[in-house]
């Protein structure tokens, strides 16, 4: 049986390039957005994917942290992909088994059992999920489920040309990351730190992230859930208030009763 296999993807290294946005579409035959027709910028810095969707498994992100007068500041990159959470969300709620968990540990949509009914979409945290217009399923990256089965590195890892985005055996990752994230600490930069490297949320993704900010500055929830562990306190408080509701009932039924025997007797009293 393979080990879990991931990304670990260093933003401090990261150029901004989106060769791993072009590698990615190349290699999976995404269709391009408007039939490849340059449309307008968006505004948003250097980012015109904007986001992760059924068509844009990678997406580079421009976050610009300038003063007023742009006298000073620093801009933060990071290829965003799905995460492959151990315990995912999306694989949880799918009715009809097209998410799997591969042998590698990662979390794949089969094209050919999705209904498109888009409950992963909602359940994803990270907003990761989309349709894709040209099949009408749910489409998200397969860390290159084809390629890892005859032994070769996701398109996105083998394009970076700064090795930000890492591939490997989750545990050496780890290992690898953490290492990076003393020296930085070393070196002056103590906002260096790991999201989901370890199991404090959803048991941990196999994508996971060397940051130099908050989560939320790179568009990443702090503490991403699963939808399912709703259930019992959302069940706890339906079922509260059903008796509420029912004890209500049986109470006006019972003064109803009441004032009618009331009246009953008053009108034989008449």
């Amino acid at each position: 049986m393979p080990e879990p296999m991931g990304f670990y993807t260093d933003t401090t290294v990261c150029i901004g390039c989106k060769a791993c946005e072009v590698a990615c579409k190349s290699w999976n035959q995404l269709p391009a957005t408007d039939g490849g027709c340059a449309g307008e910028m968006s505004g948003q810095s250097y980012d015109n994917t904007l986001k992760l969707d059924g068509t844009h498994w990678r997406h580079v992100k421009f976050i610009e942290q300038f003063s007023e007068d742009r006298s000073d500041g620093r801009w933060l990159m990071m290829s965003d992909v799905c995460k492959h959470c151990v315990q995912a969300p999306c694989l949880d709620v799918c009715p009809t088994g097209a998410i799997i968990r591969t042998e590698f540990d990662t979390v794949v949509i089969q094209g050919d059992t999705c209904n498109g009914c888009r409950l992963c979409i909602a359940a994803c945290p990270f907003g990761v999920i989309d349709i894709n217009p040209a099949s009408n399923t749910a489409e998200k990256c397969t860390l290159c489920y084809d390629r890892l089965q005859v032994g070769m590195m996701p398109a996105c890892a083998q394009a970076c040309p700064t090795q930000s985005i890492q591939f490997g055996p989750i545990a050496e990752l780890k290992q690898r990351a953490r290492a990076r994230v003393e020296r930085l600490h070393v070196q002056g930069e103590s906002r260096a730190r790991l999201y989901g490297a370890d199991d404090e949320f959803l048991g941990g993704l196999n994508s996971f992230y060397l940051l130099v900010d908050e989560p939320e500055v790179y568009g990443l929830p702090s503490k991403p859930v699963m939808p399912t562990r709703n259930l019992k306190p959302s069940a706890i408080w339906s079922t509260a208030a059903a008796a509420v509701v029912t004890l209500l009932g049986v109470l006006g039924l019972r003064q109803r009763r009441m004032e009618g025997v009331s009246a009953a007797r008053e009108d034989e009293h008449a």
